[in-house]
């Protein structure tokens, strides 16, 4: 017998066999065609959320097997007036806290039925050309990992009417909704530790001067060292890497004025300082030298590192973002939101 496309080519086992459709790319109608059911009944089993009875979807999914077909998800955003694109704007994914963060971003996006596109910069900071790039695409939001974007790019998004989340920076510009870990309770924490274990000699190590979290990070060590009525032996700056961090630390450790304990912006560069004075110099951690870093990474709580830390978290963050696309799509209107997340200390054994 013939097997025509009103009937699904049946394999052994109850399967079916796929029709090669050549590289025309199969219809909605096609696939209602064979189903036996309407146009509209294809959309709804394609489409999260939407009624379609049991068997019925049973029977679109086969067909659409058997014809090769995939919905078009931005022809179906048109209907909807919605792509379910959302740009991810990040810098460099090097960046092992940025590269946790916008995996679990990219996940939680994708359990809201949303598209992500991560679009990466070259370096740490976050270039503009970067963010107006992703307006290049139909967008539903645009969310920006920003450190050092402009006020006049976030303002060219609100102008396309693309609505707006920074995270890692505070935005007070009309509905751009912002969210950003305490970084002036989590230094306050770092130097509270260090202190309380019987260190007043101080360092600092820091990252590009020009991110937001690496100033408030430095201005809120000094300002907590200032209340314990102590200076910064040293303050110095890096780039937030693993080699930066060893070898900015190797001049730290061999300079005139020695640090007992160092709180350093991020935790990558202390897991290169903690390298330097462990492995390079001999010293003994924290008998001779204390450390303390920030974000609290997968890789400092490793056993050859014990990192001590500030937890800057990922997981609540993410939520946080989650939520306030929802709320922008329930109430593109609404006055933009300000979120600090609070960070905890993570005491191992560096500090």
């Amino acid at each position: 017998m013939m097997t025509t496309k009103d009937e699904p080519n049946r394999v052994p086992g109850g399967g079916v066999q796929r029709i090669d459709a050549g590289r025309r790319r199969v219809t909605a109608e096609e696939v209602a065609r064979l189903a036996g059911v309407s146009r509209s009944a294809v959309s709804r089993a394609h489409t999260r959320g939407a009624y379609v009875s049991r068997e019925k979807k049973r029977k679109i999914l086969e067909a659409a097997e058997v014809l090769g077909y995939r919905p078009n998800a931005l022809a179906a955003g048109l209907s909807s007036k919605r792509s379910n694109l959302v740009a991810v704007v990040t810098g460099n994914l090097k960046n092992h806290y940025d590269s946790e963060f916008v995996g679990k971003l990219v996940r939680q996006l994708n359990d809201l039925g949303k598209l992500p596109i991560v679009i990466g910069g070259t370096s740490d900071s976050i270039q503009d050309n970067d963010v107006l790039e992703a307006l290049d695409y139909p967008l539903d939001a645009i969310v920006i990992r920003a450190g050092s974007v402009t006020v006049e790019t976030v303002r060219s998004c609100l102008k396309l009417q693309v609505p707006v989340i920074v995270s890692g920076r505070i935005f007070d510009v009309g509905n751009v909704d912002s969210l950003c870990c305490d970084n002036n309770a989590g230094s306050e924490m770092a130097v509270a530790a260090l202190f309380e274990s019987g260190r007043k000699n101080i360092g600092y190590l820091g990252g590009d001067p020009g991110l937001f979290s690496e100033q408030e990070r430095c201005a809120g060590f000094i300002a907590a060292m200032r209340r314990r009525r102590l200076e910064p032996v040293v303050m110095a700056q890096s780039d937030f890497s693993f080699g930066g961090g060893y070898a900015t630390g190797l001049k730290i450790l061999q300079g005139s004025r020695r640090p007992d304990a160092v709180f350093c912006g991020n935790d990558a560069m202390a897991l290169g300082l903690l390298n330097a004075a462990r492995e390079t110099l001999g010293m003994r951690v924290p008998e001779d030298l204390s450390v303390i870093g920030f974000d609290d990474i997968e890789m400092s709580g490793w056993p050859c590192f014990n990192l001590s830390t500030i937890r800057n978290p990922v997981e609540p963050a993410v939520g946080e973002i989650v939520s306030l696309l929802e709320s922008r799509f329930a109430d593109p209107a609404r006055q933009g939101q300000t979120i600090r997340i609070v960070p905890t200390p993570v005491l191992r054994g560096t500090h």
